[in-house]
């Protein structure tokens, strides 16, 4: 953490990036590390930068900064493991990376790095980072931390919620004072369309004798029930604690870059590794990929299909 503190220090032009398709943990962790670090050098010109989310507006709002005005940069990037997911960074020269993430190391290279697989989120280290070095924190930043950290571990009821993260909640509520049970209002209030469209999902949802769930969303089921893109992505982690499942696929059409969004889940085999033959990747119970083909899909549920069984059968 004193790294990581000593090489934000070093420089004057920061800019802050995360992953596509970002989720709240991804976002939350951004604009928090952003604001503290305004907060703590009010001289540094710091940036979040990336692809803006309507539903996400409470976090904060993005920076769109000409990037040939910036010299010597340092690019922190956050809850990301790869460089193709990284949102909003073409062009951007940079002389220094800095990451801060809980998924599996991927290709990133950075000069400084602090990867935890065993974290609840990038926000809970980005928490860990500010409560133990001189970076600041104000009620804002402590409610986006907080939000970040209960998305990313769905109300502390993942696999990777540990004492820690509630060690790390206590001290942030403790020094903040934030109203945080006010908060879940942010992340779960949600209008009628998108709970007759989780209806839809459920009645729509295929699940065969391995245990596997897949649906296919068309984008015309998207527009039918007035939901985005990233809704998907957004509802699967309530399917959670339904006994026939032992992984559920969502893919969705994602008609402006012809390609699905695929969103994976599981209570018990690993999926990230078949993820990552499909160009996607994240954690061993909750990973995505974009795929170019319906055959690629097809291809995809034959593999967890086949992971699912061997898992009941071992």
């Amino acid at each position: 953490m004193n790294k990581i503190y000593k090489e934000i220090k070093k420089y004057d032009n920061i800019v802050i990036a995360r992953h596509v398709g970002p989720d709240p943990d991804a976002v939350a962790s951004q604009m928090a590390l952003r604001d503290s670090i305004l907060l703590t050098f009010p001289q540094k010109k710091v940036y979040a930068v990336g692809t803006s989310v309507a539903k996400f507006k409470y976090y904060g709002t993005l920076n769109h900064p000409n990037y040939d005005d910036l010299t010597k940069v340092l690019l922190i990037v956050l809850d990301v493991p790869n460089m193709a997911r990284i949102d909003g960074i073409d062009n951007l020269k940079y002389d220094s990376i800095l990451k801060i993430d809980h998924h599996p190391k991927e290709d990133i290279n950075a000069t400084v790095e602090w990867g935890d697989i065993e974290k609840s989120s990038t926000s809970q280290m980005v928490c860990e980072l500010i409560l133990n070095t001189k970076l600041k924190l104000n009620k804002h930043i402590a409610e986006n931390l907080f939000l970040g950290i209960v998305s990313d571990s769905e109300r502390f009821s993942l696999k990777n919620t540990t004492y820690e993260t509630f060690d790390t909640v206590k001290e942030l509520i403790r020094i903040s004072k934030i109203d945080f049970t006010s908060l879940y209002d942010v992340l779960y209030t949600r209008p009628m369309s998108e709970y007759k469209f989780i209806a839809y999902i459920t009645n729509n949802l295929v699940i065969d004798e391995s245990k596997l769930g897949y649906i296919k969303i068309s984008d015309e089921v998207l527009k039918e029930y007035n939901v985005d893109i990233a809704t998907p992505s957004n509802v699967i982690n309530g399917y959670n604690f339904i006994e026939e499942l032992l992984v559920w696929i969502f893919i969705t059409e994602d008609i402006k870059n012809n390609q699905y969004k695929i969103s994976i889940r599981s209570r018990g085999p690993i999926i990230n590794t078949i993820a990552s033959k499909f160009n996607g990747g994240g954690h061993k119970y909750a990973c995505g990929a974009r795929l170019n083909t319906m055959e690629e899909v097809d291809e995809l549920i034959d593999e967890l299909k086949k992971a699912c069984s061997l898992y009941e059968n071992k």
